[in-house]
């Protein structure tokens, strides 16, 4: 069989990223710089850095909880800076929103490891896959906000997200696979689309219990079974 074409399997990621975010109640560059989308902080000093932590963790639950309605001013007042130094970190609303969201991204994927450090494997991938569905299921208004910057063309968000991901689901299933607890022949993508369709039938509060019991069930298929 040949190989898939690279540009494909980029489309493939951008497609399913969108599928995530539009579960989740929503459906690169921007003009405002690259540093202040990507996060580069080389350069800044600790106490910049800080600021634009800040400014990064109460921009989350500001667009989590009023998507395009959160105010900039707010925003900074809320992280104890003034509305200067939230430019100066991120000259459009839009690169604070992007920034934001690469954030959040960032900290769920990077907990792949710190659970790893700390579980057995397959046990590290069911507190993985709890965490990101959490995280789609309480991020609504960011999803919507990221809508409106995707409609304007001017950036896709989400493509380099989705291979983070993917690179997360692969770390843990190759970790599995070493173990001998997890099956090696598993596409991360699948796990991705699987944890779509279970926030997608699991949105309502009430149903949590019941995502959580699906969950185990995809474990279970992802288990490794002796011949």
């Amino acid at each position: 069989m040949s190989a898939r074409a690279p540009g494909l399997v980029r489309s493939k990621n951008r497609r399913l990223l969108r599928f995530a975010w539009t579960l989740s109640g929503g459906s690169s560059d921007c003009p405002g710089g690259r540093n202040a989308v990507t996060g580069n902080t080389r350069g800044l000093r600790a106490d910049a850095r800080r600021n634009r932590q800040r400014l990064l963790d109460v921009a989350v639950r500001a667009f989590s909880e009023r998507g395009t309605d959160a105010s900039l001013e707010a925003i900074a007042k809320e992280a104890g800076v003034g509305i200067g130094t939230l430019y100066r970190h991120f000259p459009t609303r839009e690169a604070l929103l992007e920034a934001a969201y690469r954030n959040e991204v960032a900290r769920v994927c990077d907990s792949a490891e710190e659970l790893l450090a700390q579980y057995p494997p397959d046990q590290a991938m069911r507190v993985w896959m709890d965490r990101f569905i959490d995280y789609l299921a309480t991020k609504q208004g960011m999803a919507d906000a990221l809508k409106a910057v995707i409609a304007s063309g001017d950036s896709d968000p989400f493509a380099e997200s989705l291979d983070r991901i993917s690179t997360a689901i692969s770390t843990l299933l190759k970790a599995g696979a070493e173990a001998g607890v997890l099956r090696s022949d598993v596409d991360p993508l699948d796990v991705g689309f699987s944890l779509g369709g279970i926030l997608l039938i699991t949105t309502d509060k009430g149903l949590r219990d019941r995502a959580g019991r699906m969950l185990d069930l995809l474990l279970d298929g992802l288990r490794h079974r002796a011949d």
